[in-house]
């Protein structure tokens, strides 16, 4: 089912106008204090709850992004949902599964880290029991695509599972790598891995760590010049760690 269901995605994203901009992230300081908590408390942060907080406050400060398409209306979501898609394994297997972060800008870091992490470790014997959609499975095949595609229409499935993503690919390769989804998603950031880049910084040479970040948009809904300043806006939130503070 988990095969038909990624097929059936995958076919409905290469639908979209989708653009990507392609970038590296300066993440030196927010790995730094995630290393030193754990360090301190042995307690293993999320890097991908990092990247969640820092996308939700920059998409709640354009609000024009967390919006869908319904036909020729556009369509303004008042609740930020991040769609964090992470691995589990499911019958010695490992699946991807999404789990909803509802009203992500108006929670903190731990609060995010929290709920994925609670996800996680959270014991299920079906795809979809985290985020509600096991009922999924009994859509007929030939079916899945149709259904996608009517959901992404949905006000009621779009406030659900949001229209904002993150995935995360960085944990299973090495080198530089950007990935570049197929997503249906009007942003998505896909989270590659960190490489070592020497810098110069205040005059000094410095080795930094770099993401590598992929950023995807609906150009249905996002033109390039907005995008652009977006990815510039999330770069700044998270090679700050603001959104650490308090925390690591």
């Amino acid at each position: 089912m988990n095969r038909r269901l990624v097929a059936a995605s995958a076919a409905v994203g290469r639908e979209r106008d989708t653009i990507h901009l392609i970038t590296e992230v300066d993440v030196t300081e927010p790995r730094r204090l995630i290393a030193q908590h754990r360090a301190r408390t042995d307690e293993r942060l999320s890097f991908t709850a990092y990247v969640v907080s820092c996308l939700a406050r920059v998409c709640s400060e354009n609000p024009e992004f967390n919006a869908f398409r319904r036909g020729r209306h556009l369509i303004l979501l008042d609740d930020i949902t991040i769609s964090v898609l992470y691995e589990r394994v499911l019958e010695g297997k490992g699946v991807p599964e999404p789990v909803g972060i509802h009203s992500a800008d108006r929670r903190t870091y731990r609060q995010i880290n929290d709920e994925i992490r609670a996800a996680q470790s959270r014991p299920v014997e079906r795809l979809g029991a985290v985020s509600g959609a096991e009922w999924i499975r009994f859509i007929p095949s030939f079916l899945l695509r149709t259904f996608i595609r009517l959901a992404s229409r949905s006000i009621a499935m779009q406030k659900r599972y949001g229209v904002i993503g993150v995935t995360s690919i960085g944990m299973f390769g090495s080198g530089a790598l950007w990935p570049l989804p197929l997503t249906s998603a009007t942003v998505t950031a896909a989270i590659g891995t960190i490489v070592p880049r020497v810098v110069l910084v205040d005059g000094r040479v410095e080795q930094r760590e770099h993401l590598c970040v992929t950023l995807s948009f609906d150009h249905d809904l996002i033109d390039g010049a907005p995008a652009a300043r977006f990815a510039s806006r999330f770069s700044e939130v998270m090679s700050s760690a603001e959104q650490l503070r308090g925390v690591a």
